[in-house]
C-alpha cells in the first residue's frame, strides 16, 4: 500500500513543460535531473563547439542554453546556482534565483558571475545551473491604514541577532572603528600622547 501512495504522490508532483530546442543547442541533450532525487534540472551551456567562454574573476556573462520553454499558468521556473561550481570555483548565478515567468518565450539564459580568484572556462555542454519549477501564488493587495503588530516589528537586516551561534575568532564581527574623540577621552591627563 505504501509504494502505491508514493507512486501517486510522485506523479502528482510532476508538471508538463513544453520545451523547444534552438538551432545552436544542436545535439545537446535536454536537461535532466542528476541524480533522480534532485530538485532541479541541470542546464547546459549552448556555446559554440571549440569556442569556450572565459569568465574572468569579477566578470559576469549571460550564457545561452539553447532552450525556450512554455510553462503552464500558475508556475515559474527558477534558475539557481550549482553548489559545486560555487564551492570549487566561486561561480554562481548573479540574480539567484532568476525567475522565468509563464508568459516568457525567449531563450533561457543564465547570468553567471565569477566570484573566484581565477578565470573559469565554460565549455559547450557544461552543466552551469539548475532549473526548478514552482507554483506561484498571486496576491490581491488590500490597502489598509494599519498593520497588525508583531514582536519583530520593523526590525530589518540583522534585527533578529545571532543568538545560539558560536563564532570562530575569524568570523567575529569587528568592533566599530574608534573615533579620535573617544580615543582622546580615554587617555589619562597625566600621560601626554607620544
Amino acid at each position: 500500500m505504501k509504494s502505491t501512495t508514493r507512486t501517486t504522490a510522485a506523479k502528482a508532483a510532476r508538471v508538463k513543460v513544453n520545451v523547444m530546442r534552438l538551432p545552436h543547442a544542436g545535439e545537446l541533450p535536454l536537461p535532466t535531473y542528476q541524480p533522480d532525487g534532485a530538485a532541479g534540472l541541470d542546464l547546459l551551456a549552448a556555446l559554440e563547439a571549440g569556442n569556450p567562454m572565459v569568465l574572468a574573476p569579477g566578470a559576469r556573462a549571460l550564457v545561452p542554453t539553447g532552450l525556450t520553454i512554455e510553462l503552464p499558468k500558475g508556475y515559474e521556473a527558477q534558475v539557481r546556482p550549482r553548489s559545486g561550481l560555487a564551492l570549487n570555483y566561486g561561480v554562481t548565478v548573479l540574480n539567484s534565483p532568476g525567475t522565468i515567468d509563464s508568459d516568457y518565450r525567449g531563450e533561457v539564459k543564465v547570468l553567471l558571475i565569477n566570484l573566484g580568484g581565477a578565470p573559469w572556462e565554460i565549455q559547450r555542454g557544461e552543466r552551469i545551473a539548475q532549473l526548478v519549477f514552482q507554483r506561484v501564488a498571486r496576491a490581491d493587495l488590500v490597502e489598509v491604514a494599519t498593520l497588525n503588530d508583531t514582536r519583530r516589528g520593523a526590525g530589518g537586516f540583522g534585527s533578529t541577532g545571532m543568538a545560539g551561534v558560536t563564532l570562530t575568532p575569524q568570523a567575529r564581527p569587528h568592533p566599530p572603528p574608534k573615533s579620535a574623540a573617544s580615543i582622546r577621552a580615554k587617555r589619562s591627563p597625566e600621560k601626554p600622547p607620544k
